[in-house]
Formats: structure tokens, C-alpha cells, sequence
């Protein structure tokens, strides 16, 4: 049994925390237990791959842990419910499913009984006030180090270090950095790091190869996604990745994403969301039709905080289970089909059909004619809806004459 201390390790196989494990081990004197948390963006053959590095790299335990439905149900079918996009375009891609990855390492450090937690964010961008401030809250007892951070280092004295203690790994610098995930993938590239420029078409992951327009029905449950084109899913995990396999190839859910970090500074981000961009739209066109104004109004509102306050990274902040909540309560009658017409680098919903459709021509049609109101109800409406005003004026009248 190893004297050392334990540490675990959020691990994702690439230079940052391949450079963490070294120093932790060689450096510090620890026991490395790494953690890779999956949330839809590895396949069998990558998670294996990066299971073997770690090994080689030195930890003592490595664990994989498959978080793409519970990152579903604990955080994505509630950005749905609130149609949230961050500053009307961007899905919380890569925010959302930090939380997710955060929380599992955190329950994997309490299993291992482990005093100390590390992960290879930088002292740049919002991933490190994400995983901080969870672990702060979950394990606060637990000591908290980030090498690269706290050391300032940089590519390059990673590479030099790795390079000296033999570890072989490709060094080559990428062009671009991608991040992929269940609900989007992000691109970071030299036209992301100015106020200008736009990402070349090698530059994003899924390439164009769909140049026929078509179909896609997609249906809803009570807010959730449950069949594509007819075909019904177990779970929405798998109707997400059935619509992404259909969209992707069209190039649908491509923009640049302009936002504040949590630390203060712009920034900007390349995304591609072609699944997320048609569930949150063919869902807003769900909700226009069976739901209420207000019902409409006071989601919006709130769903604008949840996301902000999620992409800050206060999931665990009690006010969000109440809004969580309310979101999930909106749901009741959100259930129908939604149609929508794919085109290359671009979409068009269509329409909707659903039991709960509130448009109905039983009650009239809009601009046409009405039968659930005569003319004469109208007038008397209109005189008590604006009556206080009337009043006002009245009043405003009277004073100002004299």
C-alpha cells in the first residue's frame, strides 16, 4: 500500500494535464488517480486511447466515467425548457458541460477518499472559476492545485519538461482547438482571438457534404426531444445524436460566439451546434403555440438568468433548482411535432402540430374572423382595458387647464 498522497486528477489526455500528471507524480510526490468524465464527446476507441496514456504517464488508477445522460438530465433538457442561448446565440456548448464534469470529479474524489484535487485549467479563461468554485463547495475540505496556473506555464516549457522525462506524445501545435460535446462543439483558432475574422470552412469539424434541401420532423414529449423523422428514442440523448448525424452534414448551427468571461475580459468563440440550434428553435416554436403570453413572458426572464448564472458556473446555487423548477412545470402541454426545412448553412422551421395548439380556428382566425366574441364585447373591452389611462388623461387634462 502506497504511502503517498492521493490526488485526483481531472484528465483529458492532452498537453495540459499530460504535464500534470508528470509534475505530480515526479515533482510533488503523489498518487495520481485520473478521471476522464465523458459528456458526448468520445467514442469507445478515443476513451480507450487516452486511458493507455494515462497509464504510461504514470497514475495509478484511471477512471472513465460515461456522464452524457446524466449531463442530459441533470442540466440540458433545462436550456431546452428555457430556450437558452447566451446572448442569443451561443448554447452553453462547453459551459454546461464543465459543471457536469466538475461535479463527477468532485463525487470521485469523496469515493477515493482523496485530500487533494487537481485539474489544468489556465489563469485565462472561465474553466478554472467552474471546477474551483464546485470543488470549494462540494469537497471543502479539499486541497485545490492547478499546475499550470499556478506555475504560468506556458506550451512551450511544457513541451521542454515533457520532452526531457521521454514522454511521447504529438507536439505539433493544432491550428485550431476543438472542444466536442453533446450539445456543440467549439473551435478556437487565430480569427477567434481578434475582434474580426471569421473561421475558414477547414477549420470546423463537420464538413459540408449535404447540398439537397429536405425534411426533418422532430417531436416533442412534455418539452423533451423523443423522435426524429418518426422514430421514437429511449432517451434524448440518442434523438440528439440522430438529429446531429441528419443537420451536421449541412453545416446548420455555425457561428462566432461574443460574450463576457466570469473574470471580466471578451472573448470570443467558434461554434458548431447543429442539433442544439434546431431543438432550441423547433422548441420555441412549440412553446409560441401552446402556451400562454404570460407562461412565455416570465420564461423568458427567467431562463435568461439560469443561463447566465450557469455559464458562471452556479449550478449548485439553491435558486436554480427553483427556477429549474418553474421550467420544468411550463412543460405540461409542450408536446407535438415541430417541421423544419434544412438547407446548406441554414434551417427554416416551418410549423407545428400538437393536441395543445392554442391557435385554433375554433375560436377564430387571427386578422379573418373570430366566434368566440361579438363586436359589441370588443367595445366594451376595449373601454375597461383602457380605462385607467383614460383617467389619467382626463386628470393630466383638468390640472393642466387651470
Amino acid at each position: 500500500m502506497s504511502d503517498k498522497p492521493k490526488i485526483v486528477l481531472g484528465f483529458s489526455g492532452g498537453l495540459d494535464t499530460s504535464f500534470c500528471v508528470k509534475y505530480l507524480t515526479e515533482d510533488r510526490g503523489f498518487e495520481v488517480h485520473s478521471i476522464i468524465v465523458n459528456t458526448g464527446g468520445f467514442d469507445a476507441a478515443e476513451l480507450k486511447k487516452i486511458e493507455d496514456h494515462a497509464y504510461t504517464l504514470g497514475v495509478k488508477t484511471h477512471t472513465t466515467v460515461d456522464a452524457t445522460k446524466s449531463y442530459y438530465n441533470d442540466i440540458i433538457r433545462f436550456l431546452v425548457y428555457g430556450n437558452v442561448l447566451k446572448n442569443s446565440t451561443y448554447p452553453l456548448s462547453v459551459s454546461a458541460e464543465r459543471l457536469s464534469q466538475a461535479l463527477h470529479i468532485a463525487e470521485h474524489v469523496k469515493k477515493l477518499g482523496a485530500k487533494t484535487v487537481a485539474h489544468g485549467s489556465t489563469g485565462a479563461g472561465n474553466d478554472q472559476v467552474r471546477f474551483d468554485m464546485v470543488f470549494q463547495i462540494m469537497i471543502p475540505d479539499v486541497e485545490i492545485i492547478t499546475p499550470i496556473r499556478d506555475l504560468k506555464l506556458s506550451r512551450e516549457a511544457e513541451i521542454e519538461y515533457l520532452t526531457a522525462r521521454g514522454v511521447q506524445m504529438n507536439f505539433a501545435k493544432a491550428a485550431y482547438s476543438i472542444n466536442k460535446g453533446l450539445w456543440g462543439t467549439s473551435v478556437g483558432g487565430r480569427e477567434t482571438l481578434n475582434s474580426k475574422g471569421m473561421l475558414p470552412e477547414e477549420a470546423w469539424p463537420t464538413q459540408v457534404t449535404k447540398t439537397e434541401t429536405e425534411e426533418v420532423v422532430i417531436g416533442f414529449e412534455k418539452g423533451e426531444l423523443k423522435s426524429v423523422n418518426g422514430t421514437s428514442y429511449n432517451h434524448p440523448v440518442e434523438a440528439i445524436e440522430a438529429l446531429q448525424r441528419i443537420a451536421g452534414p449541412y453545416g446548420i448551427g455555425r457561428d462566432i460566439h461574443v460574450g463576457d468571461t466570469i473574470i471580466g475580459i471578451k472573448g470570443r468563440v467558434g461554434f458548431e451546434a447543429a442539433a442544439p440550434m434546431l431543438i432550441i428553435k423547433g422548441h420555441h416554436a412549440l412553446e409560441k403555440h401552446v402556451l400562454t403570453k404570460w407562461q412565455l413572458s416570465w420564461k423568458d426572464q427567467l431562463a435568461q438568468f439560469y443561463g447566465t448564472w450557469l455559464h458562471e458556473g452556479q449550478i449548485l446555487d439553491p435558486v436554480m433548482r427553483n427556477i429549474e423548477a418553474f421550467l420544468e412545470s411550463s412543460q405540461e402541454n409542450v408536446t407535438g411535432e415541430v417541421y423544419i426545412q434544412l438547407f446548406p448553412y441554414r434551417y427554416q422551421v416551418i410549423g407545428i402540430s400538437s393536441p395543445y395548439d392554442l391557435m385554433s380556428k375554433k375560436f377564430g382566425s387571427y386578422g379573418e374572423m373570430n366566434t368566440g366574441w361579438t363586436g359589441d364585447d370588443v367595445r366594451g373591452f376595449t373601454k375597461i382595458f383602457g380605462n385607467q389611462t383614460s383617467i389619467y388623461e382626463k386628470i393630466k387634462a383638468d390640472a393642466e387647464s387651470k
